[in-house]
C-alpha cells in the first residue's frame, strides 16, 4: 500500500505568466504598428526598438516575421468574430445590427493604413488566406442570417438573390481600401465604408425598414456630435 513517503505526484508546473505576457505585448505592440504604417514597411528592428527590446527577444516567442503577422491577423479576425456575435445578441432588430456593426467599423478603422489588406494578399499568403476564410465563410453566414431576420422582421424585401447580394456586399467591403480609387489623402476610409453600407441597407429595406434607417441614423448623428463636442 502507498504511503504519502511513497506516492509519486506528479507535478505540472504552471506557464510562466511573465513569458506569455511579454509574447502578448509584443504581439500588441506589432498589431499597434501594422495598423499604423501598414505591414510590410514595419520591421522586426522596428517593433523591438517599440518595445524597449532587442531583435533577439522578439525572435524567442516569433520566429519571423511571417509568423508574428499570422499571429496579429488571427487575434483581429478573432476580434471581428466575438463583436458580430455580440451585436447580433444586442441588435433590436436586423438593421440595429447593421449600425452597430457600423460603429465597430468606426473603432477598428479609426487608425488603419488601408494598404494592410492588398501588403497581406501580395506578401503574406498565410495569414490572407485565413482573411479570405474569414470573409468568406464567417461573414458570409452572418450577413445571410441578417437577411433572414430583417425579411422576418418586414424590414428587408422578399424578392432578393441573397447569394448574389451577399457577394456583391462581401467584395464591396473591400473597395475602399483600394488606394486607386479611395487614395487617404483624400478619402476616409470609415466614411468611405459608411457610403458603402447606407447604400446597400437602403436597397434592402422596405417602407417599413426605410423609416427605421432614417431612425438610426439620426441617433448615430448625434452620438457622433456628442462625442465630438466632448473631445473639442
Amino acid at each position: 500500500m502507498e504511503t504519502l513517503a511513497t506516492k509519486k505526484v506528479s507535478i505540472v508546473l504552471p506557464p510562466d505568466k511573465e513569458k506569455i505576457k511579454l509574447k502578448d505585448r509584443i504581439k500588441h505592440k506589432a498589431h499597434e504598428l501594422f495598423m499604423q504604417y501598414g505591414v510590410r514597411s514595419v520591421t522586426m528592428d522596428e517593433i523591438a526598438v517599440q518595445m524597449g527590446a532587442s531583435k533577439k527577444t522578439i525572435y524567442q516567442y516569433y520566429a519571423d516575421k511571417d509568423e508574428l503577422v499570422d499571429a496579429v491577423m488571427v487575434d483581429i479576425i478573432n476580434h471581428n468574430q466575438d463583436c458580430c456575435m455580440k451585436d447580433r445578441q444586442s441588435a433590436k432588430d436586423a438593421i440595429h445590427e447593421v449600425f452597430l456593426a457600423m460603429d465597430m467599423m468606426q473603432e477598428m478603422f479609426q487608425n488603419m493604413n488601408p494598404t494592410i489588406l492588398f501588403e497581406l494578399e501580395k506578401y503574406y499568403p498565410k495569414s490572407y488566406e485565413k482573411f479570405k476564410q474569414h470573409k468568406y465563410s464567417f461573414l458570409y453566414k452572418v450577413m445571410k442570417e441578417n437577411l433572414e431576420r430583417g425579411i422576418a422582421e418586414e424590414l428587408y424585401r422578399t424578392d432578393m438573390d441573397m447569394d448574389i447580394l451577399i457577394k456583391l456586399r462581401l467584395e464591396s467591403m473591400m473597395l475602399p481600401f483600394n488606394q486607386g480609387l479611395f487614395p487617404k489623402t483624400k478619402y476616409s476610409l470609415i466614411k468611405v465604408e459608411v457610403e458603402f453600407t447606407t447604400h446597400f441597407i437602403f436597397g434592402l429595406a422596405t417602407i417599413k425598414g426605410h423609416k427605421l434607417i432614417t431612425k438610426y441614423q439620426q441617433d448615430r448623428t448625434k452620438k457622433i456630435n456628442s462625442n465630438e463636442k466632448i473631445l473639442a
